[in-house]
């Protein structure tokens, strides 16, 4: 089977926007595979910090991308065999990552692996550049975004059920700062592209978003019958 013909929806938006939990559940719904693809970033931001590597040594990162030892399975993370998916979820590693996608080698570096999560029967991806950069003939593009205050709120939320101790300023601040780092970076900045749809979440919940994706791919699905 040609892998152009195998569907994608493809999420991409700024940081807590959401598109983790959404994607998850529309591939689950669909029976699809499943990329986060910020995952890859913060298991090399993870090891990086590990083994006291420099976020800006371009060379480096894509040394510890060609030899990562990651292992996907279902929502299960392992890193040299250590399950890892809810440690790379701490802000450190969240923002560690925002910095190494900014070098266009380790980008580079991990396109092959994101694109090979392609299978059938069909993949949801999401991440930053799913639309434009890794999967730009993708059968559904979305951009998730909802105001920073409100992505604020709800990953304040969800560091404090993990029994993380933060500040809710601090968690503000840190999405802004990614926002204007992840938008104006040289390589793949995060952007809408312009056949993507844009779906707004500040005063939707996670059903209602998931429902919205699922309507917008059946009927794509239907006219290409």
């Amino acid at each position: 089977m040609n892998i152009s013909n195998i569907p994608v929806i493809a999420i991409d938006g700024p940081s807590a926007s959401g598109k983790g939990t959404v994607a998850q559940l529309v591939s689950e719904n669909l029976g699809f595979q499943y990329l986060d693809s910020g995952s890859l970033y913060r298991l090399v931001a993870l090891k990086a910090i590990r083994i006291g590597a420099d976020l800006n040594d371009e060379k480096a990162l894509e040394n510890i991308a060609q030899i990562l030892d990651v292992t996907f399975t279902g929502r299960k993370i392992q890193l040299g065999g250590e399950e890892v998916a809810d440690l790379i979820r701490q802000e450190v590693y969240g923002n560690g990552a925002s910095k190494v996608a900014a070098h266009p080698g380790l980008r580079e570096a991990l396109l092959d692996r994101q694109r090979a999560f392609r299978k059938d029967p069909g993949l949801v991806a999401d991440g930053r550049d799913m639309c434009s950069v890794v999967f730009p003939d993708a059968t559904l593009k979305i951009f998730l975004t909802a105001t920073p205050e409100v992505r604020a709120e709800r990953r304040y939320k969800q560091l404090m059920e993990k029994g993380e101790g933060v500040n809710i300023n601090k968690i503000l601040k840190d999405i802004e700062a990614r926002d204007k780092r992840d938008s104006i970076r040289i390589v793949a900045p995060l952007k809408q592209s312009k056949d993507s749809n844009l779906v707004d979440t500040t005063l939707l919940n996670v059903t209602e978003v998931v429902n919205k994706i699922l309507k917008q791919y059946s009927e794509i699905s239907i006219k290409s019958i």
